[in-house]
């Protein structure tokens, strides 16, 4: 006569005791389920915020192009200041793949709202002369009022900066601001230069009104550089001895979207720190898991005990328990992620941000989950499968 093989255990079965478990504490699996959605909600948002502000950034600097170079004067053979020739916009212009070059001068004179504020208070704004071609080579715009042309570039009229304009609390164009001893017109506002953030903090004045009235001596501090994207690198191979032949090495040449790009690196840094965080708090949610499975253990003994004498096998009963802490803890991971997606779609419609999530990091934070779970639940899940039948029916 053969003996008696035990009854076999399908998913439907396994997911169904499982869930059992659960529904009889539900309040404890629903504080347990907590600290594993908080952890995930915080790895996933993490990702997703940091992938939005990249995405972001990437597009801007699509928007902008990264075809735009600097070359600013650099220190001499004995470490002084060096200074760009005069003549080196002209010469750059000369270079065949430039489509556009503009240029600024530092201009010794501080700009305020009115004669009766101290000279000492520049509130960090500086004056510059600038080439009329330099906002269309910078890309940049007007929010109020109109640029230098070969008009106004003679007369004592001036441009300002947006974050000078916000300082000096000048809204629009069309008043006064005192610069040198004397009044000038701001002719315009300008919107966030993004590539070029020292055009915020500065008041622009015209090339010869500079020379005329604030006493410039015509050597330029920056000169920026537009040329075709193929052509960018043959372009800054040449460009500081085609603006200063005779000591190239005096010249300092850059391309301002290498910082933006620094920027979005700079981030992913500090995304890897945030990220550790929300490891530590899914490694709390899984020791709740994992506490709230032994005391379930231990309270249940009489369950497992019953159990064992109806003919269930040590493997059936660590299988259920391992199913019940694998739910509980996916059932957090879900909810995690869920939160995780919406606070990163929350945030990038407050900053205007591109809402982006990799699709691996739902994944990847479904199976941290899961993992969590198979390990938080594997020491109960033995435990409650050792325990023998007529020990487990005789606990109270």
């Amino acid at each position: 006569m053969s003996g008696l093989a035990p009854a076999r255990l399908g998913p439907r079965d396994v997911a169904r005791a499982g869930l059992a478990g659960l529904r009889t504490r539900p309040a404890r699996a629903v504080l347990s389920a907590l600290g594993i959605a908080i952890g995930i909600a915080t790895m996933v948002a993490v990702i997703g915020i940091s992938s939005s502000s990249k995405e972001d950034l990437l597009r801007r600097l699509d928007r902008l192009g990264t075809n735009l170079l600097t070359a600013k004067p650099g220190s001499t053979l004995f470490g002084d200041q060096a200074e760009l020739p005069e003549t080196a916009p002209e010469m750059v212009r000369r270079i065949g793949p430039v489509t556009g070059v503009g240029a600024t001068g530092s201009v010794d004179a501080t700009v305020r709202r009115t004669d009766r504020i101290p000279v000492e208070v520049t509130q960090g704004i500086a004056v510059q002369a600038a080439s009329p071609d330099l906002l269309a080579t910078l890309g940049a715009g007007t929010a109020s009022g109109r640029w230098l042309n070969a008009a106004t570039e003679r007369y004592p009229g001036m441009v300002l900066g947006s974050e000078a304009a916000r300082r000096l609390g000048v809204d629009a164009a069309g008043g006064r601001v005192f610069a040198g001893g004397r009044w000038f017109t701001v002719l315009g506002v300008l919107r966030p230069a993004e590539l070029a953030p020292e055009i915020d903090r500065s008041a622009l004045v015209g090339w010869d009104a500079a020379e005329r009235y604030l006493g410039f001596d015509g050597h330029p501090t920056t000169i920026y550089e537009r040329s075709t994207d193929a052509s960018v690198d043959g372009v800054r191979d040449v460009l500081a001895r085609t603006v200063n032949p005779e000591h190239p090495e005096e010249v300092e040449v850059a391309r301002p979207s290498d910082a933006l790009r620094a920027k979005a690196e700079a981030a992913g840094a500090f995304t890897g720190l945030l990220l550790g965080l929300g490891a530590v708090a899914l490694l709390v949610g899984g020791v709740g898991v994992a506490n709230t499975m032994v005391v379930s253990v231990l309270e249940r003994r009489r369950e497992i005990g019953l159990r064992r004498s109806l003919g269930a096998t040590r493997g059936q009963v660590r299988t259920q328990f391992l199913a019940e802490s694998l739910l509980l803890s996916a059932s957090g991971g879900a909810a995690g992620v869920l939160l995780g997606a919406a606070v990163t779609a929350g945030f990038a419609a407050a900053k205007g941000w591109p809402p982006v999530l990799p699709g691996w990091a739902p994944a990847g934070a479904l199976g941290a989950t899961l993992l969590i779970g198979t390990v938080a639940g594997l020491y109960p899940a033995v435990r409650a499968a050792r325990l023998s039948p007529t020990v487990a029916l005789a606990a109270v």
